[in-house]
């Protein structure tokens, strides 16, 4: 077992770089992952990094050993944590990435059932607004949209990403209703800037006739967080575009209406992202099927459609 440990700390340090990065996705302190490392090289009599007091860089040697032991690795663990169960039940830590307004809303109330029905994984959910590197940092899926598809990583997609044009009753009460997208250039626009590029998003939207009319929302408020647009909206600061699953529950409560009911844009699928190996670790195998049943049960891919009004 001394051998796995050392094994997984020369991987995780290799992948995000350093001692200290490993041992805080290990539990473990950063001489801890050290002295794991050295005692791999010291029993295989190579040096697998060249240290400094400001860097570590693989060796030729830990580059191939790297290439050879990662996705075995990974699998062998899996393997022994379902085999040290007596009902071979899918079993480990399950690591998963999503952005936190869909996350919370709509993956973390299935969070029960899949406990539940696989008592011997154990989750562990980041909610970030950010596409994260699955394999770098120990992720074992992601869902959300946005992800560059890097080799080895495949996507399963689980339902549309519309946006939609938002805004609260009391806001449009005195205003007239847009006929088409030209016409929400007359309201106040509630707008996201980017992080990523530092520019406002722009949309283009198109109706079910396959008509489409870019939109140019005046910048009334800017913020960087859908959350925050929704929230603005609200309060009645004027009209926002916003993903339909976002905007969903307060469309049916009536808390928002939905403008241009006949149009939408199209920001891209809502996938689940995960590593195309040879052997999938059983746990996340349930995981992503248990995600995909719970969509088609509760047909968000059709509840998403901007398309549908």
């Amino acid at each position: 077992m001394d051998s796995l440990s050392n094994l997984h700390s020369f991987v995780r340090s290799a992948e995000l770089g350093g001692f200290s990065a490993a041992a805080r996705h290990l539990g473990l302190t950063p001489a801890a992952v050290s002295r794991n490392v050295a005692a791999l090289e010291a029993a295989l009599g190579t040096r697998l990094f060249q240290r400094s007091t400001r860097s570590l860089t693989m060796t030729e040697a830990g580059e191939r050993l790297l290439l050879s032991v990662r996705d075995s690795l990974e699998n062998l663990q899996t393997a022994m944590a379902e085999a040290s169960s007596d009902s071979h039940q899918p079993a480990g830590v399950l690591k998963i990435s999503m952005g936190p307004t869909f996350g919370i809303a709509y993956i973390l109330p299935m969070l029960p059932e899949f406990m539940t029905r696989y008592p011997l994984i154990r989750p562990e959910w980041m909610f970030e607004n950010r596409p994260v590197d699955l394999v770098a940092e120990g992720y074992d899926a992601a869902i959300g949209g946005g992800f560059d598809l890097a080799q080895g990583i495949v996507s399963r997609t689980l339902a549309p990403a519309h946006l939609v044009a938002v805004a609260s009753p009391a806001y449009m009460r005195m205003r007239p209703t847009p006929a088409d997208p030209a016409g929400l250039t007359g309201l106040d626009g509630i707008v996201m800037r980017s992080l990523r590029t530092g520019r406002i998003t722009q949309r283009q939207m198109r109706n079910v006739d396959g008509l489409e009319q870019s939109i140019d929302l005046k910048q009334t408020l800017v913020v960087n967080d859908p959350a925050a647009m929704r929230a603005a909206a609200l309060l009645g600061l004027g009209v926002t575009m916003i993903a339909k699953p976002d905007a969903l529950p307060y469309l049916e409560r009536g808390e928002l209406i939905r403008l241009l009911p006949g149009w939408w844009a199209d920001a891209g699928p809502i996938s689940i992202y995960y590593a195309n190996r040879t052997m999938l670790p059983s746990k996340t195998r349930v995981f992503v099927d248990f995600i995909a049943e719970a969509f088609q049960r509760e047909r968000y891919a059709e509840r998403f459609a901007g398309s549908l009004g």
